[in-house]
């Protein structure tokens, strides 16, 4: 049978086409008022939004360019490979670098390998735990963390851009005579051709002693060509001249387990990598995973060294499965949220139809329902005991309670206000804290049954 458009209280009554027509225009601009007021309501209406990004759309990465990346490596580019290595793979943990360098100066005796045995029960990156053997190179890590998370995003978002700066600076360095070839007492430099690049790779002489030089990256790669990036440098000491100023050696054989493959070929550095001599990293990390080495003793970056530290563009967050910057600390905020629903006393009754006085006070400022009560100027959860001497209130709360519930019809159940026991309300506390209230009570739920539904 088809709905008939109109009061149905006319028809029932057998009134005139005049009543009835009446009844259906007043019928229809009430529908078209809740339209209205559904459209306005930013609740309600959907608000136009920006066409949203497909799924599948590549995010955007951000790129340092071949002259900042330069900027960047100065001064670490003569490193021999394996520590250069592990420098950049540690420089990707920054918080652990802050770690190390804190334990570092608790702890200034053990150098090298010693240093390195002192912290094998830190959680840190097995990178992280073998700078320990090398103080000055940690130090400079942690003294300047702005270049120290720079060189890290550089090594997760373009390695192979950075495989060629090194390069690039070790081309220079041996065409401004900083860098020799063959055997010294320090270094050994070799060099190999590939396509129509000269690859330079740098070895300790020495594997059981490691020597950190120290340069001045302005003069070290002869005239530096882009001076609106000028390389970054921090002088350990006094003023370098030309050339690598040589420390004493440390007794570190044990700290060294990276590398570099150097492999130049279409064009570019596009098969270069870091890697890692796996039963060298186990005797640094017990907990060493060997699982985590890719083909060919490739690198991995590890997510849960990087400790929260957010990362440089959306592409690099999604690569590493964060596709939204602090997605985690908002899911737990979400559930923290959500646990105070679980009140003991019932919760609070706000959101239950025919609670007693609930839904109106829980509008106001400072009430003392929901979650967030206790941090709201007069609320009623600050303490088990916060409403003790309130006696009165607690009871001029009660009546207004009972008299709200009466007029609502909600008063079905001797506990009323939704709290669902004898004790009414959702506080459970003499301090109140449930549904409603005035702003200094937060009322509906104390042992005395005040607030939005007491017992009666």
């Amino acid at each position: 049978m088809r709905r008939r458009l109109g009061c149905t209280r006319c028809h029932q009554r057998g009134g005139d086409s005049l009543k009835r027509n009446s009844c259906s225009r007043r019928e229809l601009l009430l529908l078209s008022l809740a339209a209205a007021t559904v459209a306005a309501s930013p609740g309600l209406a959907q608000a136009p939004a920006s066409t949203p990004t497909p799924a599948s759309a590549t995010p955007e990465k951000k790129l340092f360019s071949p002259a900042e990346l330069d900027q960047i490596l100065a001064p670490i580019a003569l490193y021999d490979d394996a520590l250069l290595s592990q420098v950049l793979m540690a420089a990707t943990y920054p918080l652990e670098i802050v770690e190390a360098a804190r334990w570092q100066q608790a702890n200034p005796g053990p150098t090298g390998d010693a240093a390195v045995a002192a912290v094998a029960d830190k959680t840190w990156d097995v990178s992280v735990k073998s700078l320990v053997a090398f103080p000055s190179v940690l130090k400079q890590m942690n003294e300047h963390l702005d270049w120290t998370q720079k060189l890290g995003d550089a090594l997760l978002g373009q390695q192979a851009d950075v495989a060629a700066s090194i390069q690039r600076l070790r081309a220079k360095a041996a065409a401004a005579g900083t860098l020799k070839t063959g055997a010294g007492p320090q270094y050994t430099v070799s060099t190999e051709t590939q396509g129509s690049e000269t690859v330079y790779a740098i070895a300790q002489s020495n594997p059981q002693v490691v020597y950190v030089p120290s340069y001045d990256p302005n003069t070290a790669y002869g005239a530096w060509s882009q001076p609106a990036y000028p390389p970054t440098y921090w002088p350990l000491g006094g003023a370098l001249l030309r050339g690598l100023v040589w420390g004493a050696g440390i007794a570190a054989a044990g700290a060294l387990f990276g590398g570099w493959r150097w492999g130049y070929g279409s064009g570019g550095w596009g098969n270069s990598y870091t890697t890692v001599n796996v039963n060298r990293a186990v005797n640094i990390d017990r907990n060493f995973n060997r699982n985590n080495i890719g083909a060919g003793d490739r690198w991995q970056h590890q997510v849960d060294h990087r400790r929260g530290v957010a990362y440089r563009d959306p592409a690099t967050r999604q690569q590493f499965g964060q596709n939204r910057p602090g997605a985690e600390q908002r899911e737990q905020f979400r559930g923290q949220v959500q646990r105070p629903a679980q009140t003991p006393a019932g919760g609070a009754g706000a959101n239950r139809p025919g609670a007693g006085g609930a839904q109106r006070p829980a509008q106001r400022p400072g009430v003392g329902a929901g979650a967030g009560a206790g941090q709201r100027p007069g609320g009623s959860g600050g303490g088990a005991l916060g409403g003790v001497n309130r006696g009165g209130a607690v009871n001029r709360e009660a009546q207004r309670g009972r008299a709200q519930q009466q007029r609502s019809g909600g008063g079905s159940r001797p506990s009323g206000g939704g709290g669902g026991r004898p004790s009414g309300g959702g506080g459970g506390r003499p301090s109140g804290g449930g549904g409603g209230g005035r702003p200094s009570g937060g009322g509906g739920g104390g042992q005395r049954g005040g607030g939005g539904g007491g017992r009666r």
